[in-house]
């Protein structure tokens, strides 16, 4: 049984040798997404004692590092492993803020309890996000579209090889500084159909946040690439071809009767943050918002009729991205030549002006991390 106590002090144990100014400051210039990581790292273990009872312990911000793990550590036999992803602004008075960590806490949760990984208490996910950024707040950029991209994970620690859940478990964060998730000007960008592979499957992970979806998405994200297409578009082959998601981002539609449409919940895709906070500005909007099923063909013939006006995917890392092309080997779904579309670039602004402190937060979804 976890351990529900939401009270750990986190111990300051800094590095000596952290980056210097001049060093973090040439990798803030041209940051990319991914590519570097700051000076700490939050971290928090779980054991389960003789007793069968299962407590969080020993919270720390310590330095950034490479993870001592045993061979037969169980994340690393049989994926006991999720993730996060948010994100810290920097606004213009110098502080800086995230947004929604608490719907990134839920999830984090349900992910843990679909991989049989402990639950997490809220407030221990909002003290290690806020420890370490306040640990690491230099390296917060204050670029257009930048960010500090932070990735809080949990994996098995254990080392055993029965097949069981794991009985000690790591969860940590880490931050890396964040330019435009696919750089440069904003465009709408071509989309590869998978006609081959799925990302998940009914009854399986798809709606957790972990690393296997994800390494399923891989191959066909080379084929994508291969095409010259930024992301992979899954489909369910078994239920008209509808459609699920990329490989890390919800789809919407902006219909030109105003309707904002967007997959419905099936268990194999993943509940996003961005896609429901996009829901929530569509209804501010008054405009006619919808989770349903919404099919290949419904897409193919929209574009072609012109009922489907803009289609765009969300996602924490990219935000929101038109999308302007669906292709396959025997088909193209819309135009590269296609503009971003007005509903589109508008939810996009706003949402990023929530973030960004430039727009009035009217939902609380801000928190003030240092």
């Amino acid at each position: 049984m976890t351990q529900v106590s939401s009270e750990l002090d986190f111990a300051q144990r800094l590095t000596d040798t952290p980056k210097s100014a001049a060093e973090r400051e040439a990798i803030l210039a041209n940051p990319g997404f991914g590519d570097h990581f700051t000076d700490h790292t939050a971290v928090v273990d779980y054991r389960v004692d003789a007793q069968g009872e299962g407590g969080w312990h020993n919270a720390r911000i310590e330095p950034y590092g490479p993870i001592l793990l045993d061979p037969a550590a169980g994340v690393l036999h049989y994926g006991q492993e999720i993730f996060e992803g948010l994100k810290a602004y920097r606004h213009a008075d110098g502080s800086v803020w995230t947004f929604r960590p608490e719907a990134n806490a839920a999830r984090l949760n349900r992910s843990a309890q679909r991989l049989a990984l402990p639950q997490l208490p809220e407030q221990v996910f909002l003290d290690a996000v806020t420890g370490l950024v306040q640990a690491d707040q230099a390296w917060v950029p204050s670029g257009d579209g930048e960010s500090l991209y932070l990735r809080p994970f949990m994996i098995a620690t254990e080392a055993f090889l029965g097949v069981r859940a794991a009985r000690e478990v790591s969860f940590r964060v880490i931050a890396s500084p964040a330019g435009n998730y696919f750089g440069g000007e904003l465009k709408p960008v071509s989309i590869w159909i998978s006609r081959t592979y799925a990302r998940a499957g009914r009854g399986g992970t798809g709606a957790a946040k972990c690393g296997g979806n994800y390494a399923a998405s891989l191959l066909p994200q080379l084929e994508a690439e291969a095409h010259g297409c930024k992301q992979v578009l899954f489909l369910d082959q078994e239920n008209d071809n509808a459609i699920e998601e990329l490989g890390g981002m919800n789809v919407f539609f902006v219909f030109k009767d105003g309707s904002l449409v967007t997959p419905a919940l099936s268990g194999s895709i993943l509940e996003g943050v961005t896609r429901s906070s996009v829901l929530q500005l569509g209804r501010d909007r008054g405009l006619n918002v919808q989770e349903r099923k919404i099919t290949l063909d419904e897409w193919r013939s929209g574009i072609a009729s012109g009922e489907i006006a803009e289609v765009f995917a969300c996602g924490t890392a990219a935000v929101i991205t038109p999308i302007g092309r669906l292709m396959d080997e025997n088909e193209e779904i819309g135009s590269a030549e296609a503009k971003t579309g007005e509903i589109t670039m508008s939810i996009r602004e706003e949402l990023l002006g929530i973030q960004t402190g430039t727009v009035t937060d009217r939902h609380g979804w801000l928190r003030r991390l240092a």
